[in-house]
């Protein structure tokens, strides 16, 4: 028996840009196509607005593609250039308007409140007035710099009004959720804020209202990788098993890397292992000039998705030194549980934000900051760990990143809206 058409409508920023949240969506995706949704639509920028932006993007010739029954779509711009920004915008919300206007019930998930959200609520506004009465169920997905980067911003500027806008859009959706409890309670404490200083009532609301939805991941790309594929991959880049500490990350100052290429410098290990810096962001170059002189230091700003499993298997470590910025704040730290999954060395990391949600007891825990702590743990990580702990932590913190599974995440997510089951 064949179940009547449903739709699933993800606005992000989709791949290519290097962004955990853009995994996120494509998890979605792919399972949803198995919980009764027969059209997905991945609702995103035009490439080259996302070039322009600046943002990090993956290798265009290695994305990875997506199933059948899911499209993405990269409106183009709508008007000219006297609305510089709005004009991608408005051909976002229009796309949406027009996909609303079909007679198919719909699903649609914002990932990122701005403009993510407001794109949908506007959308959905404008179909209700035009009279096409769509059936729709909206979800707004707080993420993490949702809060970390626009609200706090607000905050910090003293722009109110902004902050107000933003609370009443996520707050016009039908479910709301959050990346993790830390980001449930930053956005509880952001809304006693502005409650406090404009007599607002959103605090209460959001106390009552979000909810957490961990990172969606696909645990059957790091898990039970193979052996020769990964010799492979590190034969390809000059490198051996275990003969390498790695950081696969955006490469920013808020991820730590200053303090770990620092720390590097310090390490009795260096002698025995490389550091291996894979990944593009804002301070690539800054941190590659810093570590010129040392050929020990490697750097690949090219890695797709499959290799990215591969490095993590192979390494001797993996460390993501995050540390608290005005600008962002590690709100989960999905490529911890990535890492957790694929397995290989300990993960070396700090309680920023959300990482200890990620991580659990499975990772060595250091201060943010802490150069000479950093280095001591990488120290004890790479010379002094015998095999059976190394073991034991890479089975316990597998164990742990199933949780995340991303078949178990969509259905908690989407537990409260009635799915008819794929007939297959």
């Amino acid at each position: 028996m064949k179940h009547p058409p449903r739709r699933l409508i993800i606005a992000v920023r989709a791949d290519p840009v290097i962004c955990g949240h853009s995994g996120e969506a494509r998890n979605l995706a792919e399972v949803a196509l198995t919980r009764g949704f027969d059209d997905v639509r991945i609702l995103t920028w035009p490439i080259a607005a996302l070039e322009a932006a600046g943002l990090p993007l993956k290798p265009l010739d290695r994305l990875l593609p997506y199933s059948p029954g899911i499209t993405v779509e990269r409106p183009e711009p709508v008007g000219d250039y006297r609305v510089p920004d709005g004009r991608y915008q408005a051909g976002l919300t229009g796309r949406l308007v027009e996909l609303l206007a079909e007679p198919v019930p719909t699903v649609c998930l914002s990932m990122y409140l701005v403009p993510h959200t407001a794109i949908m609520v506007d959308a959905v506004i404008s179909a209700r007035a035009a009279g096409f009465d769509p059936d729709v169920h909206t979800i707004a997905k707080a993420v993490g710099s949702d809060v970390t980067n626009v609200i706090k911003s607000c905050l910090r500027d003293g722009s109110f009004g902004a902050a107000i806008a933003l609370f009443t859009t996520f707050l016009a959706n039908d479910e709301l959720t959050a990346v993790s409890e830390y980001t449930r309670d930053e956005i509880i404490a952001s809304a006693e804020e502005v409650d406090e200083k404009c007599g607002t009532h959103f605090a209460e609301q959001c106390r009552r209202r979000v909810t957490v939805s961990y990172p969606p991941i696909d645990t059957s790309a790091y898990l039970d990788l193979d052996e020769s594929a990964v010799d492979a991959a590190l034969a390809a880049r000059g490198l051996e098993r275990d003969g390498y500490v790695l950081f696969l990350s955006r490469v920013a100052r808020a991820k730590g890397i200053y303090d770990l290429v620092t720390a590097y410098g310090q390490m009795r290990c260096r002698s025995d292992v490389k550091l291996v810096v894979a990944g593009t962001g804002p301070a690539l170059e800054h941190v590659q000039a810093m570590a010129l002189e040392d050929e020990q230091v490697i750097f690949l700003s090219d890695v797709d998705d499959t290799e990215k499993a591969l490095l993590m298997r192979g390494c001797a470590a993996y460390v993501l030194p995050t540390k608290p910025e005005p600008e962002f704040v590690e709100t989960f730290g999905i490529a911890l549980t990535e890492k957790m999954l694929a397995g290989g060395g300990p993960i070396i990391t700090t309680l920023t934000g959300g990482t200890g949600e990620a991580v659990g007891d499975t990772a060595i825990i250091v201060e943010p900051g802490d150069v000479v702590a950093l280095a001591a743990a990488v120290d004890a990580a790479v010379l002094e760990m015998p095999a059976e702990e190394r073991k034991e932590r890479e089975i316990r913190a597998r164990d742990y990143a199933l949780a995340f599974d991303r078949g178990r995440v969509f259905d908690d997510l989407f537990s409260r809206i009635p799915l008819t089951p794929d007939p297959a």
